[in-house]
C-alpha cells in the first residue's frame, strides 16, 4: 500500500506518485493514465484505456469473422 497526499496545483487538486509507483505502472512524464471504478466501490490506476481494450476487442471479433476475406485482400 502507497499513501498519497492531496494537494493544491493551482485551482486544482491532485496527487503525487512515487518514483517505484511510476516504475510499476511502467509510465512516464506526460503519459496518460486511467482512473477507473472498481466493482467493490474502490478505483483502480492503470496505464491501459479501458475503451481502447474494448475496440481491440471488437476489431479482433470482426477479423476472425472476415478472415478469409481479410487473407484474400492481403495478397
Amino acid at each position: 500500500m502507497v499513501e498519497l497526499k492531496v494537494r493544491r496545483f493551482g485551482n486544482s487538486l491532485g496527487v503525487v506518485l512515487p518514483k517505484e509507483v511510476i516504475n510499476r505502472l511502467r509510465t512516464d512524464d506526460g503519459e496518460r493514465l486511467f482512473l477507473i471504478e472498481a466493482a467493490e466501490g474502490g478505483y483502480r490506476l492503470t496505464p491501459y484505456d479501458p475503451a481502447f481494450e474494448k475496440k481491440m476487442k471488437k476489431a479482433e471479433e470482426i477479423m476472425g469473422r472476415y478472415r478469409n476475406t481479410l487473407r484474400a485482400l492481403a495478397k
